[in-house]
């Protein structure tokens, strides 16, 4: 039903206020409104009674704090009181305690924190009805000019306008319990017990002198396997007590109506319906691994009370509200994404050494980084370096690797890029400078862009290729220029075949579309256009042509090895020919190149093979894949490890993770270093190499990637295209001189940023 209440919103905003929660954010969202204007009716429904709270304690950042404090002091006061603070993390892995300081915590009882919040609605005569049920959302909509929704992850008000809403609910591979041990940990320990059912893991803190809040967490699989599914509240506690006995010390766990649950995160894409808003769980949830549910429940609170005094009009409030807190919300539910996904994997990183483990652990949310480890805790961060065998002085971006007979003087790699600017397959003076200054700028690897080994497997009329001897020409006058001006950087080429994607405009001039005229016939290993209706139908290969194009691909491998490159990698990514047989959603065929994943691999194995035997034995080859297509029915996670692991008992020296860009309907999950897990996975099950890509744009970001071991290089492409010397800079910025990053001579007066400003 529509929600059609009359608006009652006067200069002072509205005067009649329903919250239906009564949870942190719902009673602080009381008090702050009322508060705001005494003469507001403002009431609260909950469900439960006062005493039925759920978990026992929760972490309160700095920064939500000193919100608290602004927008309360009487609260802020209150609070501060009984916050138990502390600064180290201990993480316990295989008999290792490893302690890191200088995080900051502070946290207190759920039950104190909600009873200092009922005191102060009290204390304002906000109207607290415990045990009640709230009236049905639209009712209250009729009847109130304002409905806070803050009735949690299973809200009914945001079920009943769900339609507008739009709720996306996504539930997780875990199964947690809350459980509290009468003593106070030290410190924030994460534990983890190999037991023969599986990984389990601890999430401990304390709240109050003598109480800590335990969180116990496994993979739903082992929880059935251990048979907790079968077990009641008191036998889990007493059968995890035991799993933990150590970090325990032999004493109890206590429960108060804990149960079992699997994660579910919330995503709305709409917060507010007409009078009716949405705050906390019920508009938005992040992983309990980064402490944010109350965090999040209470900043919504103080963001909507001063949206609601600072704009008049009830819709403008409202969008104001959300105007300021959905790119906060949303940047912690990215962290905690990322988070929970590293505890739902946790079984693949648990073999790395003790330290590299902490460290994984500590940066997993990519929220702590490297850079600011560093800062909080130098001695912990050092230990790591060395570890990982960074000379002294070094950061770890610039540790030599090898690679066969190659070795790469830094780990920063130019991603591959198409630039569309060649003549008939010929790369010209804009590919001499535009790969030139990018190996001028640091970078240990520089790839060039998807070369295409025939007129037909092209991309664009724009794309380079290797099907001639003037195109191997031209590109050994570029791999002289950047051995002879740059040396000591490696120049590799990416060897691929459009297949159903080729033909097309350049990408300035429709990407993806066709070329209005003197389109070329496609190939593919179906005949399934790109776009239906749009891209052409590609004629399915035959015995014929499957060896036609593989050699053409040994053609091309046997000129990039004359033309002088220093490395080759396999294109088998985002769609194009070789892809296209590796992915379950472009691979139809009923022959032995299609079917199963055995089957699929069969023929850009056979390319690889054939390129491996014609290319130097010194030199390294590698092959890029997307290891998901982002779309139901694509590659599998395990499909991407086993087709990894396959390419390197082919021979391939490393593997370069992407993803996507396989069928138009994707779907990706965008964000800061998004690809990186499935690089982190294919390393950790295989022990091959992984190049990682996608979104990272920081040297921040590449040394924590790195000494969390979840990549061996990392490629960057839009930060290269944004500054050619990104290496450099990066080397400069953290005061690095050493061999891995050297300024070339005529540039050597600019290895510091120029001064700005007057000077005396």
């Amino acid at each position: 039903m529509r929600n059609t209440a009359p608006s009652r919103t006067g200069h002072g905003g509205p005067s009649r206020i329903a919250v239906v929660g009564g949870g942190p954010g719902g009673l602080y969202a009381a008090a702050l409104l009322k508060r705001a204007d005494p003469a507001r009716e403002v009431t609260v429904w909950e469900r439960n009674a006062p005493s039925d709270t759920f978990g026992f304690g929760v972490v309160l950042s700095d920064e939500t704090l000193g919100g608290i404090g602004d927008a309360d002091p009487v609260v802020h006061e209150a609070l501060t009181r009984d916050l138990v603070r502390w600064d180290d993390i201990d993480v316990v892995h295989r008999g290792h305690r490893t302690t890191s300081t200088g995080h900051g915590f502070a946290a207190l009882g759920r039950r104190r924190l909600l009873e200092v919040l009922r005191t102060r609605c009290a204390d304002l005569d906000v109207r607290l009805r415990f045990r009640t049920e709230a009236p049905p959302a639209a009712d209250l909509a009729a009847t109130h000019d304002l409905v806070v929704a803050a009735d949690g992850v299973h809200s009914r008000t945001r079920e009943a306008h769900a339609g507008h809403f739009r709720p996306r609910i996504t539930t997780h591979r875990c199964r947690y319990i809350w459980l509290a041990a009468d003593f106070a940990f030290e410190a924030f320990r994460f534990e983890i017990a190999e037991t023969r059912h599986g990984v389990v893991q601890l999430h401990a803190y304390p709240y109050e002198a003598d109480a800590s809040t335990v969180i116990v967490e496994m993979r739903e699989e082992v929880w059935r396997a251990a048979g907790f599914d079968m077990m009641d509240e008191a036998e889990s506690a007493a059968r995890c007590a035991r799993i933990f006995t150590e970090a325990l010390g032999g004493r109890p766990l206590r429960s108060h109506r804990s149960a079992w649950t699997a994660f579910r995160t919330v995503v709305n894409t709409h917060w507010s319906y007409g009078n009716t808003v949405l705050i906390g769980d019920a508009a938005h949830t992040a992983h309990f691994s980064i402490g944010s549910g109350t965090k999040l429940a209470v900043e919504d609170a103080v963001s909507l009370a001063r949206a609601l005094g600072t704009h008049p009009a009830l819709p403008e409030a409202l969008a104001a509200y959300e105007t300021e807190r959905r790119p906060a919300v949303e940047s912690t539910q990215r962290a905690a994404a990322a988070s929970l996904r590293w505890f739902e994997d946790l079984a693949e990183h648990v073999d790395r050494p003790p330290r590299r483990f902490a460290f994984d652990l500590l940066t997993r949310s990519r929220r702590v980084t490297h850079a600011n480890l560093g800062l909080r805790d130098p001695a912990f961060t050092a230990t790591v370096e060395h570890d990982f065998g960074c000379p002294p002085g070094t950061p770890p971006m610039f540790t030599p690797l090898r690679l066969r007979g190659l070795t790469l003087r830094n780990r920063i790699v130019v991603s591959p890029m198409d630039m569309y600017a060649a003549e008939d397959g010929v790369p010209g003076d804009f590919h001499l400078v535009h790969l030139g200054s990018r190996a001028l700028g640091g970078a240990g690897l520089v790839m060039t862009e998807m070369v295409c080994v025939s007129p037909e497997g092209r991309i664009t009329p724009g794309c380079t290729g290797l099907w001639n001897d003037g195109q191997a020409d031209a590109w050994a006058r570029i791999t002289a220029f950047v051995h002879e001006r740059a040396p000591g950087t490696a120049l590799g080429v990416q060897l691929g075949h459009a297949g159903r994607k080729g033909s097309t405009r350049r990408m300035w001039e429709g990407i993806d579309q066709p070329l209005p005229t003197g389109n070329w016939p496609l190939v593919a290993a179906s005949p399934l256009p790109y776009r239906p209706g749009v891209n052409q139908v590609p004629r399915a290969l035959d015995r014929a042509g499957l060896t036609a194009v593989r050699e053409e691909f040994t053609a091309a491998a046997r000129r990039a090895a004359r033309s002088g490159f220093d490395l080759l990698e396999l294109h088998c990514a985002h769609g194009y020919l070789l892809s296209g047989f590796l992915s379950p959603l472009t691979n139809h065929r009923t022959d032995g190149y299609g079917g199963d994943l055995d089957g699929r691999l069969r023929f850009p194995l056979e390319v690889f093979d054939a390129v491996r035997e014609v290319w130097p034995e010194d030199r390294p080859a590698t092959v890029r894949i997307s290891a998901t297509d982002w779309a139901e029915g694509g590659t599998t996670e395990e499909e991407a490890v086993a087709l990894a692991r396959a390419f390197a008992e082919h021979g391939a020296d490393a593997v370069d993770v992407s993803t996507g860009q396989v069928v138009p309907h994707e779907a990706p999950a965008y964000g800061r270093s998004y690809q990186t897990p499935y690089a982190d996975r294919i390393r950790n099950r295989t022990g091959v190499p992984v190049i990682a890509v996608g979104a990272i744009s920081s040297w921040d970001d590449v040394n924590s990637l790195l000494l969390a071991g979840r990549a061996d290089l990392c490629a960057l492409a839009r930060p290269h295209l944004y500054d050619p010397h990104w290496t450099l800079h990066a080397a400069a910025e953290q005061g690095y001189e050493g061999p891995a990053a050297p300024w070339p001579a005529p540039y050597r007066a600019g290895n510091r940023p120029p001064p700005t400003g007057r000077r005396a």
